[in-house]
């Protein structure tokens, strides 16, 4: 694990053990894999069993950077990706519950390769090849026996797959349990990254759990089936599952800290690069604060294992519950 993740993750221990008064659970820090490959194959975030009547609003920015090929397979990304995700959430009758997210993606050449210099020399970790890179460049290019599969264009903006969700709860009460399916429809274009072309869905088993009056745990398994890649190749894409942990802790009144990991596999057929075959790790720091129907959440995610992930996200999130 990279040795900046030891102190802030010692404070989400610490106030998980000693925090005070309990308020009102607002599940789990809404954050999905910004990796421009995995992105648009109905990326899964972790969700709450509960339902939901909410409308929120998603903005995510990650720093993205990977150089790496194979014998059949080259992946060269340098890039910053923005998203603005609005979700909808309706409760039908506690019965079920239904959803939409509509997703705005950007990818460009950002402004942040001057400070992650600096910050890579100040504390000696790698860069993994970024400096030998052109400063804040763009390139998006995949490529599969020498021949284009996607290409993206910096300064771009068009959005994403959008993708329908419904829910249904088993036990209503502690825990909570849930299932979930979606459908992700090919509205982005597969080309340029935006989306991937086909029909994606997914599946999942949600979990709440109160562990005290103060602390709440979220569980989530799935599976995700994508379509095929239809880019300027096709490419045949593998059933993926996935999984995640969220645990909550209420540190007032208003305000609760949260912390989260989420681990999926590779979407992709063997590409014979590390970076890309084996399991994605993100984990997820970060706060909220709740006024009324209103909540505010800032979280940091990082990619503790460097593979098909992004190095860091930041997310801001703003959530009205009706």
């Amino acid at each position: 694990m990279k040795r900046y993740l030891l102190a802030p993750l010692g404070v989400i221990i610490s106030l998980i053990l000693f925090a005070p008064e309990a308020f009102s659970f607002g599940g789990p820090l809404q954050t999905k894999n910004q990796f421009p490959l995995f992105l648009p194959l109905n990326a899964p975030s972790v969700e709450t069993a509960s339902y939901d009547h909410s409308f929120s609003v998603d903005l995510s920015y990650s720093s993205v950077y990977m150089a790496r090929s194979s014998p059949t397979w080259s992946v060269n990304l340098d890039m910053e990706v923005a998203e603005l995700n609005f979700r909808y959430r309706k409760d039908i009758l506690n019965l079920f519950e239904l959803g939409i997210d509509i997703p705005i993606v950007s990818f460009n050449s950002g402004f942040m390769d001057d400070f992650l210099s600096s910050y890579h020399k100040i504390f000696g970790f790698s860069d993994y090849g970024r400096s030998g890179r052109p400063g804040n460049a763009f390139l998006y290019e995949v490529k599969k026996n020498g021949v284009l599969v996607m290409k993206g264009e910096g300064g771009r903006v068009g959005i994403g797959d959008v993708r329908l969700t419904a829910k249904r709860t088993l036990l209503s009460d502690d825990p909570t349990v849930s299932l979930t399916a979606d459908i992700e429809l090919p509205t982005g274009s597969a080309s340029k990254g935006f989306g991937n072309g086909s029909a994606d869905t997914g599946v999942g088993l949600l979990v709440d759990k109160k562990l005290s009056e103060k602390i709440k745990a979220y569980l989530n398994l799935g599976a995700v089936f994508p379509g095929d890649l239809k880019a300027h190749e096709t490419i045949k894409l593998k059933n993926f599952v996935y999984g995640g942990v969220c645990v909550e802790t209420e540190v007032s009144k208003n305000f609760s800290l949260l912390g989260q990991v989420f681990v999926q596999s590779s979407p992709f057929p063997k590409t014979g690069i590390s970076s890309i075959d084996r399991m994605a790790v993100l984990l997820t720091v970060g706060g909220r604060y709740t006024s009324g129907k209103d909540s505010f959440a800032l979280s940091f995610t990082e990619d503790p294992n460097t593979s098909g992930a992004p190095d860091f996200t930041i997310t801001l999130s703003f959530k009205k519950r009706f």
